[in-house]
């Protein structure tokens, strides 16, 4: 119990000091995203690109993407996405918030079966930012 409290705690100091930053430095909308979903149980991946407003599909997840966002003097940069993930199995979704590229386990997913992380946001000029 005392070590959910730690944990609980590190991360309620942490999400602030998010916020924050992205205040802090200039960023830009991107026209999608580019994330990958793993299935755990018989290891299939595949990256998928989602445009603003869009949602695809990965076997039982729906994906919905609000936006994507890169730093604005470095497209290449850490990529933050915000989004939606259902199991279309369940009435609530599993995911709503940010996902960042760099830190894919600070906001995570939480399924039993399924994984799914920011890779990079496609930026305007076509190319993606490269955040792995």
């Amino acid at each position: 119990m005392r070590f959910l409290r730690l944990i609980l705690l590190a991360v309620s100091l942490t999400l602030p000091v998010l916020a924050v930053a992205q205040e802090l430095v200039p960023t830009e909308k991107a026209q999608g995203v580019v994330i990958r979903a793993l299935d755990m149980a018989t290891g299939r991946s595949e990256d998928i690109t989602i445009a603003n407003g869009e949602t695809k599909s990965f076997e039982r997840l729906e994906i919905s993407l609000e936006e994507c966002r890169f730093p604005s003097e470095n497209p290449s940069g850490d990529a933050f996405a915000h989004l939606m993930i259902r199991d279309i199995r369940e009435e609530k979704p599993r995911f709503q918030g940010w996902m960042i590229a760099s830190s894919p386990a600070l906001s995570a997913l939480e399924h039993p079966r399924y994984d799914v992380w920011v890779l990079r946001c496609k930026t305007p000029s076509g190319d993606t930012s490269e955040s792995n």
